[in-house]
């Protein structure tokens, strides 16, 4: 009762193995792309220097790494004993392939490596990633021929974004037609590894495929409309999309004889890497959100119905585990809590001493805590905007701006997630300011619900695995949460503060924000 989760990530690929029986993690292994396979001159994982905002990676390296992966495991683990196996891939990568792909994945022999084998399939030699900004032409073409960013929205769950793959498709079309002609399948990360894994051509699931501004989110297929925007003849590249407890197939006999697994092993259909993290965070039912304190603070939940964000900040993504999901970044996270502590030059400890020695609501001080352009809401202001008495505006009183800062964070990210529609129960703390009480308690009155860390590293992974165990072992999620999902000892906050008092600072902030949104 072993389940392999696999997650290939920007700058690694790394897995691990549960015992269901035990409730342990009984392997573990991950290769850095740049350490371990510096042939492909990316040490961060992505090919450095790019033109015009590109930022690709070699789909080569992937399979390099897969196999040093799977090799480090076998020796960690008799891999015989793994019954099921799921995986995730960072989100919008896109892989383009040619005639060769189908005859030449169904036939692999362990005489040759994947590499060996594959890289004759690829009709673009690289392949873009998340962090590609190349694309801003033809996510205007693609929303002008929809009618609107609303439009787009409504449909793929977000507006036309960089990074995403259908303008990354449009963009390969118009520069390299030919190639795209010689294109006859188009994969992400995530089903491109699956497919490999199976041995054939594996469907994209509902939760990676959203992220490609291609996905229809009240069909969960892909949408004509957005199709047709993008490119000719895209349908016809495309693999089948498919729900998040799809069995894509078992594994390929080249893994079974290189190392070890046994025969028949099913594969559950592959993910990206945010949706599986919310698997394995414990928080794949409706109800429990989860926020990432880091470079950019991330909010993702289970969603209770199907919506778009109506503002075009906020993303719908498949449920893996049924559903749909949201996420949406703040890129004014650690950063700008450091700005302000650095503007005062406070360490952390007069930091979170400032939080604790400031009533909440702040006397009514407000901040606008934005340093640079914010994307959740859209506003291209590099300085805050405080609200206040006059110390605070003058930034003459430091524990005021610090309690203002953090407050303004956790309001606005209160205010820009309302669409959502969810009735928080309980929200999971992680990243590197989730250690920090003050501020976990402040999240808590906000939000009115209370807060747990959770003592969950890898949940990529992890939630690949439990994934896995769930849609071929007969295991629930809910067992699987109970036993691999727990919180940190003695890391429950409630909330202490009236509810009153942050609803009235949400409103105020609320007229504060709308004035630079719409002057």
């Amino acid at each position: 009762m072993f389940a392999l989760g696999l997650d290939s990530s920007t700058q690694s690929c790394s897995a691990l193995i549960i015992d269901i029986a035990s409730g342990t993690v009984v392997a573990e292994a991950s290769v850095n792309f740049g350490a371990q396979l510096p042939r492909y001159n990316a040490p961060s994982g992505f090919i450095p220097d790019g033109a015009n905002g590109e930022v690709h990676s070699d789909p080569c390296m992937w399979l390099d790494a897969l196999e040093i992966l799977l090799q480090n495991l076998s020796e960690q683990c008799d891999l015989s004993k793994v019954s099921a196996l799921s995986g995730a891939g960072q989100q919008h990568g896109s892989v383009y392939l040619n005639d060769q792909w189908s005859n030449k994945i169904e036939t692999l022999s362990t005489e040759y490596s994947l590499t060996a084998q594959l890289a004759p399939t690829l009709s673009r030699a690289t392949s873009p990633i998340w962090m590609d900004s190349s694309t801003g032409d033809e996510c205007h073409e693609i929303t002008a021929s929809l009618g609107g960013d609303h439009a787009v929205c409504a449909k793929s769950g977000s507006t036309a974004i960089e990074r995403f793959t259908g303008p990354q498709i449009r963009r390969f079309y118009k520069s390299d037609s030919q190639a795209y002609a010689q294109t006859t399948r188009i994969h992400l990360v995530s089903s491109f590894l699956c497919s490999v894994l199976i041995g054939g051509d594996a469907p994209i699931d509902t939760g990676d495929g959203a992220g490609m501004n291609l996905v229809n989110i009240t069909t969960w297929d892909w949408d004509s409309d957005l199709l047709q925007a993008t490119a000719p003849d895209l349908i016809q590249k495309l693999p089948k999309i498919a729900q998040g407890n799809t069995i894509a197939g078992t594994l390929s006999n080249y893994f079974v004889k290189k190392y070890g697994f046994a025969p028949g092993v099913p594969v559950t259909i592959f993910t990206g890497d945010n949706p599986s993290s919310l698997v394995g965070m414990g928080a794949s039912q409706p109800g429990k959100l989860v926020v990432s304190l880091g470079t950019s603070d991330t909010f993702f939940a289970a969603m209770p119905e199907v919506v778009a964000d109506p503002a075009g900040c906020g993303h719908v993504f498949g449920n893996p585990s049924g559903g749909s999901m949201s996420l949406q970044c703040f890129v004014n996270g650690s950063l700008a809590r450091e700005k302000v502590k650095d503007t005062f030059r406070y360490d952390w400890d007069q930091f979170s001493a400032a939080l604790t020695n400031t009533p909440s609501g702040n006397d009514g001080n407000r901040m606008i805590p934005f340093f640079s352009p914010e994307s959740s809401p859209r506003v291209t202001i590099d300085a805050p905007i405080l609200n206040g008495s006059n110390r605070f505006e003058a930034w003459q009183d430091g524990d005021a701006a610090i309690r203002a800062c953090v407050e303004g964070q956790f309001l606005n990210m209160k205010l820009r997630t309302d669409w959502m529609h969810l009735q928080p129960e309980i929200i999971f703390l992680t990243g590197g300011a989730s250690k920090n009480d003050a501020i976990a308690q402040i999240i808590a009155d906000i939000f009115q619900v209370k807060v747990q860390r959770l003592a969950v590293s890898g949940s990529v992974g992890l939630g690949a695995a439990m994934r896995a165990a769930a849609n071929s072992l007969g295991i629930s999620i809910n067992e699987l949460e109970a036993s691999f999902c727990q919180a940190e000892p003695d890391s429950t906050i409630e909330p202490q503060a009236a509810p009153n008092i942050y609803a009235d600072a949400a409103i105020e902030l609320g007229v504060m924000i709308q004035s630079i949104t719409n002057p």
